[in-house]
């Protein structure tokens, strides 16, 4: 995380303040800045984002959104990506997606950029389990490795050919060396 800003203030106040560029989060009464994404970290958001919603989305199973705000448990947090099933999208009476999603996502996947806490990081995803998320992913791209969170269990640790532990709705099968192979583009 990159910045704090050290005098603690409410929920209801840090809603209220402007959005900052990146996007700052509110844990704890504080208020952290999210560092800005680094290439490895926008094109493993991105693939991440197109290879489930290709699977999930025309069958209305669940949508992935990039960088959106979920608050929720007096916190406001941005996670890389925020997967919601589709009966957890609190619509809009006109079924347009709400700008205010007041609920932890359904899997929260969070990237490690170098500047990044890794255990700030691990913590947000605790933090969403412990408040409704049923899966939690954190991809190291130095190491290649995607630590599993899933409610009161161990984080189990993934590499190489593992293949990654989805949500049951989601029929999306990836090994931990598909994901990290997307960040080979060039020649």
């Amino acid at each position: 995380m990159v910045a704090t800003i050290a005098k603690p203030i409410s929920l209801e106040e840090f809603l209220r303040s402007p959005e900052t560029k990146p996007a700052s989060e509110y844990i704890d009464r504080q208020i952290t800045q999210k560092p800005i994404p680094k290439g490895r970290h926008s094109r493993l958001q991105g693939k991440l984002c197109q290879e489930i919603n290709q699977i999930s989305e025309p069958q209305k199973i669940a949508y992935a959104f990039p960088e959106l705000r979920c608050t929720s448990a007096d916190r406001s947090i941005v996670p890389d990506i925020a997967v919601f099933q589709w009966q957890n999208i609190p619509f809009l009476e006109n079924g347009e997606v709400p700008d205010q999603f007041n609920l932890a996502p359904d899997w929260i996947i969070e990237i490690l950029t170098p500047e990044q806490n890794p255990n700030k990081v691990i913590g947000k995803i605790l933090l969403s389990l412990q408040h409704g998320s049923q899966l939690g992913w954190f991809l190291d791209p130095s190491d290649r490795s995607i630590l599993s969170f899933l409610p009161n269990q161990q984080p189990i640790l993934m590499t190489n050919s593992d293949r990654l532990i989805t949500l049951e709705t989601i029929n999306l099968e990836l090994t931990v060396e598909n994901v990290f192979s997307w960040l080979k583009m060039g020649g």
